[in-house]
């Protein structure tokens, strides 16, 4: 046995959505197939929107792994509430305001308490992404042997007083990207001790385009989004910029999205969205590969785990100028296009329909891109040569 490492993610599983648990899990995973003892402490949740206990309290093992989860207590405070609407609105509340607000969507005490009791019998305990109570009440006791994986954004929740020890006091930080990790700077203290790991990215064998086409009903060339759809993840603009195109007629293409999420869609151009909801993975892979482009209008991204998903699958990306960190994967593989605006949104979308051979060749050094920087065996390599080091 290499050593033992404990994971701790605010939601874990296969059918949860969301880039830092999705990363989690192959890291908890891969770890484990390298022989390093595994445990996944976590909460009992499913929804990041209610944080409902769903699943069971208790251990059970999932693809080889030890899952220990732990219920969530839903905390009511008008003042984490008042907290949390200055922040969404752009605004730093008052120190004791952020305090309360570290608890407003939930508490998970239990595995607060389980992490102050064991954390001395792992080697290292591994937390992301920085926003949550999982990660900003739990690490500090245990920051000796903490790892974070902020997962960071360019955000007001970032410049919060309260987050600042998530990156500064951790025995190891992990940057998934060269942009996260500058902008980490910027923000204020690091620990000396981080690096840019990368994340991995697990290569489909198979893609079944045409199948996904028949099986949902799609017809038109379309352009896919994959993800929540939220406002911070720029579902609005998407759904604008899709209105826009459709203003004087019918738009080029259709938009087909899966991920999680409510999904409200312009009446003009309803009968051209087609929401598919969560897929089977094989579905999602297939969906990738069949759409003319992949659109990624979040500028909150620390990697875009999907945007890697799209160019292993043959597909060039559209992406908002607005992401430092898309932007860089797009300027380094030469895989996609930029927008700015409604017009230049309906330009791109333009551009790689009436050239098919421009937009193959953006694909193919995309994919080459990712083969070239994020297998994971790569990725485990460089995390695994951190944790080793935390040892010596």
């Amino acid at each position: 046995m290499t050593g033992r490492v404990a994971i701790v993610p605010p939601r874990f599983g296969a059918d949860v959505v969301g880039g830092a648990e999705a990363l989690l899990r192959e890291v908890a995973t891969g770890l484990s197939s390298r022989g390093w003892d595994i445990e996944v402490l976590t909460t009992c949740a499913r929804d990041h929107y209610t944080w409902a206990n769903d699943l069971a309290e208790g251990v059970t093992d999932e693809d080889g792994v030890t899952v220990r989860r732990f219920p969530t207590v839903s905390q009511t405070s008008l003042v984490g509430r008042r907290a949390q609407d200055a922040i969404q609105e752009g605004r730093i509340p008052p120190l004791d305001e952020q305090v309360t607000w570290l608890s407003w969507r939930f508490t998970v005490p239990d595995l607060f308490h389980h992490l102050v009791r064991v954390h001395t019998s792992f080697d290292a305990i591994v937390f992301a992404p920085y926003l949550f109570w999982t990660t900003t009440v739990c690490m500090p006791p245990v920051a000796d042997r903490a790892v974070v994986v902020p997962c960071l954004h360019d955000e007001t929740y970032a410049r919060l007083n309260v987050i600042r020890p998530v990156l500064s006091s951790p025995a190891r930080v992990w940057f998934l990207s060269e942009p996260e990790h500058q902008l980490a700077h910027r923000l204020g203290p690091v620990t000396a001790e981080h690096l840019v790991t990368g994340a991995g990215i697990t290569i489909p064998t198979r893609y079944d385009a045409a199948g996904f086409r028949d099986r949902y009903g799609i017809v038109r060339p379309f352009i896919l989004y994959a993800g929540r759809r939220e406002r911070d993840k720029g579902w609005d603009e998407l759904m604008n910029m899709f209105e826009h195109m459709g203003a004087s007629g019918p738009p080029e293409v259709d938009l087909v999205t899966i991920g999680v999420g409510k999904v409200t869609v312009p009446g003009s151009v309803a009968g051209y969205v087609h929401d598919l909801g969560f897929l089977p993975e094989a579905d999602r892979d297939a969906a990738f590969a069949a759409a003319l482009a992949y659109v990624q209008p979040s500028r909150m991204e620390s990697f875009s785990r999907s945007v890697m998903e799209a160019w292993l699958a043959g597909t060039p990306v559209l992406t908002t100028a607005d992401s430092d960190v898309v932007t860089w994967h797009c300027e380094r593989s030469g895989g996609g296009l930029s927008f700015c605006d409604e017009a230049s949104f309906v330009r791109a979308v333009a551009r790689l329909r009436s050239d098919p051979a421009e937009a193959d060749a953006m694909a193919s050094r995309g994919r080459q891109y990712v083969l070239d920087s994020y297998r994971w065996d790569a990725v485990l390599d460089r995390m695994e040569a951190d944790l080793l080091s935390m040892r010596t």
